[in-house]
């Protein structure tokens, strides 16, 4: 069903500067494509990761973009130390932002990410979180907690229409699709072929003699907003874990939707990111975290419990 239900104006607002940033970097994106000039940089701060111009220019986009709107944050981008910006010196509001994610995909037109999450340091906790999606026509995916306290989630189309995410009952593990990032050859799809359990509950028959049970690439933040509006089932990433760029803002519209996020001894991960100092915040953007992400908590610890089987229980 669709809905023009309206967001809170900090949903509002993040969810327009998350449409402009699209718009603009979408074109640029498209010509690097056809051209195959894809402006690769050396990545100084993630070794081995891709880097191109087009990821350091929508960094300082966004803070332009974020600076008109919010007078005081902490602005804390992928791409740069995190930095206080105005005048005062310990704002409430810690903007996180991954601007470009896939970035190598994206220059290629093929899939592009953008994410962005407002987080309140006074409440502990996520306010506000835009998933971008640069290529399609499902293009944001939105979670905002409202004036009562209540978190409202959605995905919106690129026409404006807004559809709520409210997840049901999940799958059996042999009937689900599941994701996981697994472009890296050695780094990320040689552990997730070694989950031979996990590869044998989805590859069981189901009673009419069916294989549904698939296994699907996915990518950062996007994938979790893919499990929330229930076009996949599950995420698990076990290997190298995910920045909380990558994690965070898809966390929590999972999170307002009803779906579950289990870090790997099978404990919730709580939306408190521990962003009480600006020391806080530099440490926390050098860790990662594995985790199981679900429709639901039967699923993840079904899932989780074939990966304890492979002994890879444990957290980032």
């Amino acid at each position: 069903m669709t809905s023009r239900v309206p967001l809170p104006d900090v949903a509002l607002h993040l969810t327009d500067l998350v449409k402009t940033v699209m718009s603009e970097i979408r074109p640029r994106l498209v010509d690097a494509a056809l051209s195959r000039e894809r402006a690769e940089n050396k990545n100084i701060r993630h070794e081995g990761n891709f880097l191109s111009a087009h990821d350091i220019w929508m960094h300082e986009r966004y803070k332009k973009l974020i600076s008109s709107r919010i007078p005081s944050y902490i602005y804390a981008s992928e791409e740069a130390d995190p930095q206080v910006i105005g005048t005062d010196r310990d704002p409430d509001l810690c903007v996180l932002v991954d601007p470009l994610d896939t970035s190598e995909l994206a220059v290629r037109a093929l899939h592009g990410y953008t994410h962005a999450m407002i987080y309140s340091r006074a409440l502990s906790r996520p306010i506000a979180a835009v998933v971008g999606d640069i290529f399609h026509h499902l293009q944001v995916y939105v979670a905002a907690r409202d004036q009562d306290g209540q978190d409202q989630v959605f995905v919106v189309t690129r026409d404006g229409d807004h559809h709520p995410l409210h997840l049901g009952e999940s799958q059996s593990l042999p009937e689900s699709l599941i994701t996981n990032y697994l472009m890296k050859p050695t780094e990320r799809f040689l552990p997730m072929a070694k989950q031979t359990h996990l590869l044998q509950a989805l590859g069981q028959r189901s009673q009419d003699g069916l294989r549904r049970g698939r296994l699907g690439v996915d990518f950062g933040s996007i994938g979790l907003c893919h499990v929330a509006a229930g076009f996949t089932d599950a995420m698990v990433e076990f290997a190298k874990g995910f920045a909380i760029w990558d994690l965070a803002p898809g966390h929590y519209i999972l999170n307002a939707a009803g779906g579950a996020v289990l870090d790997l001894e099978g404990r919730p991960i709580p939306l408190d990111y521990r962003l009480d100092t600006l020391a806080d915040i530099n440490a926390a953007m050098n860790k990662r975290q594995r985790f199981v992400a679900a429709t639901d908590l039967a699923l993840a610890q079904s899932i989780l419990h074939t990966m304890v089987e492979t002994g890879m229980s444990g957290s980032a």
